[in-house]
């Protein structure tokens, strides 16, 4: 199969909503972000020399293989500077599961998938819009789409839920939609983050903006990581909030703190 663009998709976060971490001391993440490293397919190759060149950058690090939790504050600030710089785009999509809990909306997104999914389609309602308006021929736009290998994962499921997206078997009709001529859910595929630059890449990008929303031990935030990378989002008539950064179900709705929704209000 020929693509014209491969899309490297990972995590930041989980998707528990018991116990979150604004509630008590220690328990899961505020928030689970999923987020997208793009490139055309004819410079993918060039992803793992760039993320050599990224890791050149720190001669006494022993592993080879980008993790962006692993690295010190300033690695991580050189980290996105060299992405930066990469021809590669990103979207990163945002849920805050405060507001799912007790809502009417928590005992379906208690069950494993479910949320993952749900950010999913978000995702990639907005990767293939984007990749449809490259400068290829939008019919010939064909998307190979990578996920990073995660534990308790039910990919085939995802898929399911995709082919379901794709025959129009929801019961209610979407708002938007995946560009279906893009994409075949059946080869979507899941791979080990060790081994590909591209998802090294998007593990990357997705930390830097968890890092901005998500806060820390002593709850404060670090938003430079992303502020670098904010070149790199992708934009609809050059806006990237709801587009390349998207809070979901919406900005308002995902009842953003005062700092956080300075966050995203730059991006508009």
């Amino acid at each position: 199969m020929s693509y014209t663009h491969v899309v490297y998709v990972d995590e930041a976060g989980d998707e528990g909503i018991g116990k979150l971490k604004l509630d008590v001391n220690g328990g899961q993440s505020q928030w689970l972000l999923l987020g997208a490293v793009i490139v055309r397919s004819d410079l993918d190759r060039g992803l793992p020399k760039q993320r050599d060149a990224i890791l050149a950058r720190f001669p006494h690090k022993k592993a080879r293989d980008l993790h962006f939790r692993n690295l010190k504050h300033e690695q991580k600030v050189v980290t996105c500077q060299e992405m930066a710089a990469l021809p590669i785009s990103s979207c990163v999509v945002f849920s805050n599961k405060s507001t799912i809990s007790g809502s009417r909306w928590a005992e379906i997104f208690k069950r494993p998938g479910y949320l993952y999914n749900f950010l999913t389609r978000w995702l990639l309602e907005r990767v293939t819009a984007h990749c449809a308006s490259d400068r290829f021929n939008a019919d010939a736009v064909r998307l190979k789409v990578v996920f990073s290998r995660r534990g308790g994962t039910n990919y085939q499921a995802m898929r399911d839920y995709m082919e379901l997206l794709r025959d129009g078997r929801e019961h209610q009709r979407p708002v938007r939609s995946i560009v279906w001529h893009t994409l075949e859910p059946t080869e979507i595929t899941v791979e080990r983050h060790e081994k590909w630059a591209g998802l090294q890449l998007a593990d990357a990008v997705t930390s830097a903006y968890f890092n901005a929303v998500e806060p820390n031990l002593y709850g404060n935030y670090e938003s430079r990581y992303a502020d670098i990378l904010r070149c790199i989002a992708i934009r609809k008539s050059g806006v990237a909030l709801n587009f390349g950064v998207v809070p979901v179900p919406g900005l308002a709705q995902c009842r953003p703190n005062a700092h956080q929704l300075a966050f995203f209000r730059s991006f508009a």
